[in-house]
């Protein structure tokens, strides 16, 4: 133990400096803060704008279709005889939350069409077509 000056014994110091721990806490904050947003997956397109209102979370499934008509199943990309053959399972599997479509705004009218008509063919009723709402552009 350390001594003062004229040979007296000084007290044990018991508290515990915790600002390089507080230090630490906050960089791993921000670079979580940073990084979070890059780190939820899909499929990036640009979805066509109109008037609608925000979606309230739900548990569909979500179908994706890229600007070059790829065909995504949350994240999974799918053919479409693939998507057709395995959508009702995909569907029962993901619990009554409905599908939700998301296209791209350069998509043909048509793939979209199809793959909805393939969804109703198989008994999914609940199908839902995803835009972004108009202010947000």
């Amino acid at each position: 133990m350390r001594r003062g000056r004229r040979g007296e014994r000084l007290g044990v110091n018991a508290e515990i400096n915790v600002v390089s721990l507080i230090d630490v806490m906050m960089l791993l904050m921000i670079i979580f803060m940073i990084t979070a947003p890059m780190m939820q997956g899909g499929v990036d397109i640009s979805l066509p704008s109109a008037e609608v209102k925000p979606l309230e979370p739900k548990n569909g499934l979500v179908v994706t279709i890229d600007r070059r008509g790829q065909i995504f199943v949350d994240d999974t990309k799918l053919t479409y005889d693939e998507f057709a053959g395995s959508i009702k399972a995909l569907s029962d599997r993901k619990g009554a939350g409905g599908v939700f479509v998301r296209a791209d705004a350069g998509v043909d009218y048509g793939t979209v069409i199809k793959l909805v008509a393939a969804m109703k063919a198989r008994g999914i009723t609940e199908v839902g077509l995803v835009a972004e709402p108009e202010e947000n552009r």
